[in-house]
């Protein structure tokens, strides 16, 4: 039994009939001629489910609110709560993937389960099928996100059958499922119905007595103006890469006294000014959600980042620099100002490795949308980027997590949803959040399909506004997925089309010129 962090409940309190605070991937795969389906993921997850602790257990609420909740065994565990079936009408082309997949990701989850869905999704394009996976804030970060999904995958399309001691040269494969014409979902049924609903190999996680909740409760309110006082204390170490903190006046002056009286001697490097600049994505955001997704070559992006002596991580942000900037240009909603970019940094450490919820932080830096040449504005995305990440590597911030502590936990549960509706109409923190995801370059399978591409798709909130671009390297490739409210954005596949663009522009003229004509690019727009 373990209770959930500040953080960690955070992305509870954050959601709200506008916001969902899950982060998802959808998986596109061969199916491997029928083998990639529903019995056969129930089977798989049943097996595995024990292997990943942010799959198997669910919340237990503290009584009134009145502390964060705890993660506990869920005693009734039923698969069919988690894992449902569709498919799309014909064609299946990627942009009605991308609508369905969009629809299932407005949803919330229901907090009565653990905090995920698996979603198969048949009948696209070329025989394909596709599976899209969320997973609550709450319990998993980017990091252990891929590492949860890594405990569905192996290393060859027969693992799955290795490891249950099945001889693979004589098995029979499951025949391609038949689809149809509407979209059907599909709840129950099959023979995974009568496997055990218990997970093996579960390990107990008792659920806290309602007694024990308010005992620690009490306790944790008795103590916490000190925490309280500690976490600002902390938190003001940080004031000036704090956004909107870091506008006040004396701001850099109160940081370097809150790192001398804690007796932080590191000399910072100081950030440039973080003020925000409106663009049309920024403010309240509705209910729905668009996506879209793309892939680019990673070996086209390591040729420039090695032609340009910078990180591959440096140039994917130079990408989503340009191509922001041409979207904004099309709608003459360019900003005179540098777009401010809060982008998520992994501190999980190898003794949490197991542990579920969110070890991150953020650095926040000005994307320099505001430079008109596309080397000049790279060069200038290196700068930037090598400057906060100095700083980072120096002290790593913890403002994140200590925000988040400031305030009890009945406040912060009441307060959030106000707190960043107001701040989404008054004075955006940041523009957009950007994150880059490591994965592996080498080919996964599922249920003996392989996994041609994982699009990672993230949050929105009225704080962090109504667009979200994040990526994950995989086989050879960036795979990008990009998450917007349409009250926000009209037109989301344009900025995957700004992605290629982008590329092109910076491909250097010595790689050859079949980097010049595009060849080795695949870019999914619909």
């Amino acid at each position: 039994m373990r209770q959930l962090t500040a953080l960690d409940a955070q992305f509870l309190n954050v959601e709200t009939a506008t916001t969902a605070a899950h982060v998802a991937g959808l998986a596109i795969l061969d199916p491997a001629d029928g083998a990639v389906n529903r019995d056969a993921l129930a089977v798989l997850l049943l097996e595995r489910l024990h292997l990943s602790p942010a799959l198997s257990l669910r919340l237990a609420e503290v009584p009134l609110g009145l502390d964060h909740p705890y993660w506990a065994e869920d005693p009734g565990f039923d698969l069919g709560n988690h894992l449902f079936e569709l498919t799309l009408p014909a064609p299946g082309d990627d942009w009605q993937l991308a609508d369905a997949v969009a629809e299932i990701h407005a949803r919330r989850l229901d907090r009565a389960h653990p905090l995920w869905e698996m979603h198969l999704i048949n009948g696209l394009a070329d025989g394909r099928v596709a599976v899209y996976t969320k997973v609550h804030h709450a319990a998993i970060d980017g990091v252990s996100g891929a590492e949860t999904l890594a405990t569905l995958l192996d290393l060859t399309p027969d693992g799955h059958l290795k490891r249950r001691g099945i001889p693979t040269a004589n098995a029979d494969r499951p025949r391609r499922r038949k689809t149809t014409g509407a979209v059907h979902l599909a709840n129950g049924g099959g023979p995974a119905q009568a496997l055990a609903r218990r997970i093996p190999g579960l390990p107990a996680q008792d659920v806290p007595s309602v007694a024990g909740m308010l005992a620690g409760a009490a306790r944790r309110t008795a103590t916490h103006p000190v925490r309280a006082v500690q976490s600002v204390v902390r938190a003001a170490e940080d004031l000036d890469a704090i956004p909107l903190a870091a506008g006040i006046p004396g701001a850099r002056l109160i940081a370097k006294a809150a790192r001398l009286v804690s007796g932080d001697r590191h000399d910072r490097p100081e950030l440039p000014s973080l003020t925000v600049p409106r663009t049309p994505f920024n403010g309240p955001i509705s209910a729905g959600r668009r996506l879209s997704f793309g892939s680019l070559s990673l070996k086209d992006v390591k040729n420039v980042a090695k032609a340009h002596g910078m990180s591959v991580n440096d140039v994917v942000m130079a990408l989503c620099t340009s191509a922001l900037r041409s979207w904004l240009c099309e709608r003459d909603a360019l900003p005179e100002a540098p777009l401010i970019v809060a982008v998520p940094v992994a501190v999980r450490t190898a003794a949490a490795k197991e542990r579920v919820g969110n070890q991150i932080s953020a650095m926040v830096a000005p994307m320099p949308t505001n430079v008109p040449d596309p080397k000049e504005r790279l060069q200038a995305v290196g700068a930037v980027m090598g400057r906060a990440k100095r700083r980072f590597a120096l002290a790593p911030a913890t403002w994140l997590s200590e925000l988040c502590s400031v305030l009890p936990a009945p406040l912060t549960s009441l307060a959030t949803p106000a707190i960043f509706r107001l701040a989404g109409l008054a004075c955006p923190p940041i523009n957009l959040i950007i994150s880059n995801v490591p994965g592996p370059q080498f080919p996964l399978y599922l249920c003996g399909g392989r996994v041609l591409s994982y699009y990672p798709l993230s949050v929105l909130t009225d704080l962090s506004g109504g667009l979200n671009i994040t990526c994950f390297s995989y086989d050879g490739m960036l795979d990008f997925g990009i998450v917007a409210c349409p009250e926000r954005m009209d037109d989301v596949w344009g900025l995957v089309g700004h992605l290629r663009k982008a590329l092109d522009e910076l491909l250097d003229e010595r790689v050859g010129d079949e980097f010049r004509d595009g060849v080795g690019i695949d870019l999914v727009t619909g």
